[in-house]
């Protein structure tokens, strides 16, 4: 299955709105990037069920937006990913920087996929540029918020 982007939820009830325009938006993206997506699935979740997977995963005991597990080999097409996302996170992280939802929650979508195509978040240079490619992205968006 080529360029399929799926929406899940885990252990919490979510459904997220505009699913068909999400998805052009996101293979459109990756697409600019030159790149191939194969098969990328979003998991919504709470909390503590991406703490637990921050913990089993990468052995860090702190509450986080996102976590990106990629399975395919970095730089080599299609891209293939399982992409958990805390909409526990995302609602506060929306309050505390005075933006809407939707605005952090498609925010944090495009930071996985910026992981995805090589980009990565570790110094402080490295964020600025990821902020920067994430408010490209964000424009990009062809629907309303």
């Amino acid at each position: 299955m080529q360029d399929s982007i799926h929406f899940f939820s885990e252990e919490i009830e979510f459904h997220l709105d505009k699913e068909d325009s999400i998805s052009h938006w996101i293979l459109s993206f990756v697409s600019a990037y030159k790149r191939e997506c194969g098969e990328i699935n979003f998991i919504f979740c709470a909390d503590d069920y991406l703490l637990e997977l921050n913990k089993e995963h990468l052995s860090h005991d702190f509450y986080t937006d996102i976590l990106t597990f990629p399975y395919s080999e970095p730089g080599k097409d299609p891209i293939f990913s399982d992409i958990y996302i805390s909409i526990d996170r995302v609602k506060e992280n929306a309050t505390t920087l005075n933006v809407s939802f939707e605005e952090e929650l498609h925010r944090v979508m495009i930071h996985g996929i910026l992981h995805l195509l090589g980009y990565d978040d570790h110094s402080e240079e490295d964020q600025a540029l990821m902020r920067k490619k994430e408010s490209e992205a964000l424009l990009l968006r062809s629907f309303d918020v």
